[in-house]
């Protein structure tokens, strides 16, 4: 048995390409024809132009460049709807952080302690006032951080176990 595998030749990106361009100009019969020859069935009834072409580029592109692996699939099926994505995220139950004006917030960071205070209107910190926690984070790290995650304000999120 060989140790070396060899792979396929790699896709002619430019034949790609090209018929992607050819895709853009059928109108919206051609294109329900071209669905028909990639997927061996008809399309919705109810497809835009604009989606049909889009589907069937995709599936162009995967069928030569190679699909999704598996785990994206799995993350992507577990993910839910974005209605959904959108409403667990605004839910007013998920707790908040809640501090009063006067607490004092500290946190270190690379060998310097940092203390912020709660106003009614803000946050101080270096003699100057912020809207938000993050804005204050990314002024002491220079990367984008959660400001209440920054200064311990949430906890950290749990690591499940996959099945």
């Amino acid at each position: 048995m060989p140790r070396v595998r060899i792979g396929p030749a790699l896709p002619d990106r430019k034949s790609l390409d090209d018929e992607i361009a050819r895709l853009r100009d059928l109108d919206v019969g051609d294109l329900r024809a071209r669905w028909r020859t990639v997927f061996g069935r008809q399309p919705s009834p109810h497809l835009p132009r604009h989606l049909l072409f889009r589907v069937v580029a995709y599936r162009l592109q995967a069928d030569q460049l190679g699909d999704l692996n598996a785990e994206s699939r799995r993350l992507l099926d577990s993910s839910g709807s974005p209605e959904e994505a959108g409403r667990r995220a605004a839910d007013p139950k998920r707790p908040a952080a809640e501090v009063r004006p006067g607490t004092m917030l500290t946190r270190e960071w690379n060998g310097r302690m940092h203390r912020v205070a709660v106003l009614a209107d803000g946050f101080a910190w270096n003699g100057k006032t912020y809207p938000s926690l993050s804005t204050i984070a990314f002024a002491i790290t220079g990367t984008r951080w959660n400001g209440p995650r920054f200064f311990g304000l949430r906890a950290q999120p749990s690591k499940r176990v996959r099945p």
